[in-house]
């Protein structure tokens, strides 16, 4: 089992193309696309969390993209999420749902950058394709907006390695 890292799928969202530059001619290729490259590496076996802002629609149409995408798939909510229940969120799909951050170990998963303690790192998304704010740029903080990963999901431990690599480097 691999364990996956994502955020600002955005799916439906016809203005996030023009506002991130996505390079799609609109919300149905985008989200296609996304669909596309998630399943080309994630099995079903695999774990997903997602860092928020899944997208918008209608109960049956996010159901529909959410059920289509391979994995066990966990929920950091993110401010576009926040208007629809955990509930609702394990009926279109999810497994678990957790509204500020879930923790692994000394890894914390967010939509937004926060803080960490020594010794920890924090994983988010929300800033999409703007730059990483000063305070969060560096070794402890990894943004996987899909503006940043080619539209695919990251494997952790990819992350992981990216990371120390940022320690080696500085």
């Amino acid at each position: 089992m691999k364990i996956f890292v994502t955020a600002d799928t955005h799916f439906n969202h016809e203005n996030i193309i023009k506002y991130c530059n996505r390079p799609f001619v609109d919300a149905g290729q985008m989200n296609k696309e996304i669909i596309n490259k998630w399943n080309s590496l994630v099995a079903d076996d695999d774990m997903v969390y997602h860092l928020g802002d899944v997208g918008f629609g209608s109960m049956g149409e996010l159901t529909g993209i959410i059920q289509s995408l391979k994995g066990k798939k966990i929920l950091v909510k993110g401010n576009h999420d926040i208007k629809r229940g955990s509930n609702s969120w394990k009926e279109v799909g999810f497994t678990e749902v957790h509204k500020k951050k879930f923790q692994i170990d000394n890894i914390i998963l967010t939509h937004e950058a926060v803080e960490v303690p020594e010794g920890c790192i924090n994983i988010f998304g929300h800033i999409h394709d703007k730059p990483v704010n000063p305070e969060f740029d560096d070794n402890r903080h990894f943004c996987v907006s899909l503006e940043r990963t080619d539209y695919y999901p990251i494997e952790l431990t990819k992350v992981l390695e990216e990371l120390q690599e940022l320690v080696i480097e500085r």
